[in-house]
């Protein structure tokens, strides 16, 4: 018996050190501060470019979801291992409108750094950092033109259980670690019915981010297990869709068997896509390798 004590004293301190070894791991993850000069841009600020940002935050890069209606902020997540909170985007009391340059948007929006150079966190930089230089110009022209909304909110915590989870590699929480900051960008990109165009619509819209790389869906990265697995949109999962059907599905919600897509699929703000933008993602869903589902 006192052996079998020692056995078992000796594991809980070898679990103890193991998990403290990862929570400070994963507090330096989250200390790590990155260097990023984005490159100067001319934001615009007539109404067509203003609209054409609105177009893009809304129907594309679905800013609203995570920030809230006038992109006032609001707490996105609360689960145990963290509370994420998506900033006020405004110039109002609380917001980081009233001191964010237009280089301190691109770099948070594009390489998901904030201006002290800390990562941002639960923020898809990843997806972002393909925006084209006249995308992005347009999106920071809109975030400027919202009326300013005096809206406080708590700081994001990292609980001691995401941090361990974080050091334990099982939480990707920065997109900022991934990109490649030296990366070049697309001047512009012209909205055409095209497979590339479909790709850029697909990357900056999010479907890579909760699809995956290949579009097989499974689970989300970094999110509970209790939210929705992404679906695979390969046509190994939708190739008896007809492009009615894909259609249908983004701009109302509904399969063609008549069932109802969750709304954690943005299908509300993919109906707002424009015919063009629609067609170009139907082309690049049809033009990628068919892929067993849940291989991300």
């Amino acid at each position: 018996m006192r052996w079998f004590l020692r056995i078992i004293a000796g594991l809980v301190i070898l679990v103890v050190v193991v998990v403290a070894a990862l929570y400070i791991v994963g507090s330096a993850k989250l200390s790590r501060t990155y260097s990023v000069a984005e490159p100067a841009l001319a934001v615009p600020n007539d109404s067509a470019s203003i609209a054409r940002g609105r177009h893009l935050t809304v129907a594309l890069t679905k800013c609203a979801d995570c920030h809230g209606a006038g992109l006032a902020g609001k707490i996105f997540l609360n689960a145990p291992p963290f509370i994420i909170v998506a900033p006020n985007l405004t110039r109002g009391n609380g917001g980081v409108g009233a001191t964010f340059s237009d280089s301190d948007y691109a770099r948070a929006i594009r390489d998901g750094v904030a201006p002290d150079g800390h990562g941002l966190l639960v923020m898809p930089a990843a997806d972002f950092a393909y925006l084209s230089d006249a995308d992005l110009a347009d999106i920071i022209a809109y975030v400027k033109s919202e009326p300013a909304v005096d809206h406080r909110l708590p700081a994001t915590v990292i609980r001691p259980l995401g941090r361990i989870l974080l050091g334990a590699g099982l939480l990707p929480m920065s997109d900022a670690a991934s990109i490649d900051h030296t990366m070049t960008h697309s001047a512009a990109m012209a909205p055409a019915d095209t497979v590339g165009y479909g790709h850029y619509v697909a990357r900056i819209g999010g479907c890579l981010g909760c699809h995956g790389a290949g579009l097989s869906g499974g689970a989300i990265p970094g999110l509970p297990p209790s939210f929705p697995k992404a679906q695979n949109i390969t046509p190994a999962g939708i190739g008896k869709w007809s492009d009615a059907d894909i259609v249908r599905a983004l701009r109302v919600g509904k399969r063609p068997d008549g069932s109802t897509i969750d709304t954690f699929m943005p299908w509300p703000d993919t109906a707002l896509m424009s015919d063009t933008e629609m067609s170009a993602l139907v082309k690049y869903l049809r033009s990628v390798p068919a892929r067993p589902s849940g291989t991300r």
